[in-house]
C-alpha cells in the first residue's frame, strides 16, 4: 500500500491562536504529528510515503528532508489554493497501485486504520473505500450517505434525514480516481468535497468504512483533545 500525505495547508487558525510550530509539527505524545502518521502508514505495510508541503513552511520541509525512511520518500514542495489541487500536484509522484490519502491533520487509533487498511488491501469489488465516522469534529463536516451494503451514495454538505457519517478525510483509492481529478482540474473544480462528489457521477464504485471515532486538529484546543484521545488508545 502506497501513503500520501497533504500537509500545504498554512495553519493560520493554530498560528493566530498562540501556537508557534507549524500543524505538522505540533508534538502529540512525544511525536510530530507528521511523524506520527508516518510511523503508523510504516507499521500498516507502507510501501511508499508521498508528501505535499507549503512552500511558506520551511520548517517543516526541513523536517521531512532529514528523515530517513526505510521505504521511498516522495516531497512535493508547493503551495496550492485547495486540498484537491494539493492531491493533483501529489498523484505525480504516487507510485502506482492502491493507495492511502489523509490529512496532515487527521488523528485516528491506529489500530482502527490498520483494520481499515487490511479491508481495503483485501477488497477487489470498489474503487475506493473511504473511512467514515459518526462523531461529528469538523467545522463544516461533509455529510456521507450509504446504501444499507455501506456503499456510498451521495456527499452532503448539509445534514439529511437518516444522516450518519461524516467523512473522516481518510480516502483509500485506486488510480481511476485520477483521470476523474483530471477532468476536475479542467473544469475548474476546486474543493475535495466536489471531486469526491464527481468519482460518484463518474461510476466509481466507493465504500464507506465506519470508524467511530475521527478527529481534527484545527485549533488550539484540539491538540490537547487529540493528545487525550491517542493516551487513551493505548
Amino acid at each position: 500500500m502506497n501513503y500520501a500525505i497533504i500537509a500545504a495547508g498554512e495553519g493560520s487558525r493554530l498560528a493566530q491562536e498562540g501556537v508557534a510550530k507549524p500543524k505538522p509539527l505540533v508534538n502529540l505524545c512525544g511525536e510530530p504529528m507528521v511523524l506520527r502518521l508516518m510511523n503508523i502508514f510504516r507499521r500498516c505495510n507502507a510501501e511508499s510515503i508521498s508528501i505535499i508541503i507549503n512552500e511558506q513552511m520551511t520548517e517543516v520541509h526541513e523536517f521531512v528532508s532529514a528523515l530517513r525512511l526505510d521505504i521511498p520518500l516522495h516531497m512535493v514542495v508547493k503551495s496550492t489554493p485547495s486540498s484537491m489541487h494539493s492531491f493533483a500536484e501529489l498523484s505525480r509522484v504516487i507510485p502506482p497501485g492502491k493507495f492511502c490519502l489523509t490529512t496532515v491533520d487527521t488523528i485516528f487509533r491506529e489500530e482502527d486504520f490498520a483494520r481499515y487498511i487490511a479491508a481495503f488491501e483485501a477488497d477487489s469489488e470498489h474503487d475506493g473505500l473511504w473511512a467514515v465516522t459518526p462523531f461529528i469534529d469538523d467545522e463544516k463536516p461533509l455529510y456521507v450517505d450509504v446504501d444499507a451494503a455501506m456503499d456510498i451514495t451521495a456527499f452532503c454538505d448539509k445534514p439529511f434525514d437518516g444522516a450518519r457519517y461524516v467523512s473522516g478525510g481518510v480516502y483509500a483509492m485506486t488510480e481511476k480516481a485520477f483521470p476523474v481529478l483530471r477532468d476536475c482540474l479542467d473544469r475548474g473544480i476546486s474543493r475535495m468535497r466536489n471531486f469526491q462528489r464527481a468519482l460518484l457521477e463518474a461510476g466509481m464504485h466507493l465504500g464507506a468504512y465506519s470508524i467511530d471515532k475521527i478527529i481534527d486538529v484545527d485549533h488550539a484546543a484540539d491538540i490537547d483533545t487529540a493528545i487525550a484521545f491517542i493516551k487513551n488508545s493505548n
